[in-house]
């Protein structure tokens, strides 16, 4: 069963642990990517997110990160920006589990959001089109506090 977040500051400051799978859309294994994950208070009502970590896929391995931003729009929302400031989708955990699209020129990402506890969470992007089909299926668990 999902849990709620009202606050999505509270919930999702800190660092993250996560493991992150890149599947076909059968379920067979592509790559993985391993690493840690840390959201930060940014400007007023913004939240930054930066992961860097270890991708293995097909043949290469190698390090990998990603910067988003979270534009806190309610309790509970937000508007993810890629780190160069374009739109990403919306999200709102309010209810604990939410949908999001993203159209990538002819290819379409659907995503799904659910939080598991207060610290734990799953993420899974579905990408289809001409030039993408995969599965990215990605696992968040909070790090202790003394990791930080």
């Amino acid at each position: 069963m999902p849990r709620p977040v009202p606050d999505l500051p509270q919930f999702l400051t800190g660092r993250w642990e996560l493991r992150r799978r890149i599947t076909d859309p059968a379920g067979r294994l592509l790559g993985t990517f391993t690493g840690h994950g840390c959201f930060t208070a940014a400007e007023a009502g913004w939240l930054d997110y930066r992961e860097r970590g270890a991708l293995r896929l097909g043949q290469h391995e190698g390090p990998a990160s990603r910067h988003l931003r979270y534009e806190l729009t309610g309790p509970g929302q937000a508007r993810v920006h890629f780190g160069y400031g374009g739109f990403f989708h919306d999200l709102d955990l309010r209810p604990g589990r939410c949908g999001a699209e993203h159209p990538c020129r002819a290819d379409r990402y659907r995503g799904e959001f659910e939080v598991v506890d207060a610290d734990r969470w799953w993420q899974r992007w579905t990408v289809t089109g001409p030039a993408k089909d995969h599965v990215l299926t990605t696992w968040l668990h909070r790090c202790p506090h003394d990791e930080s």
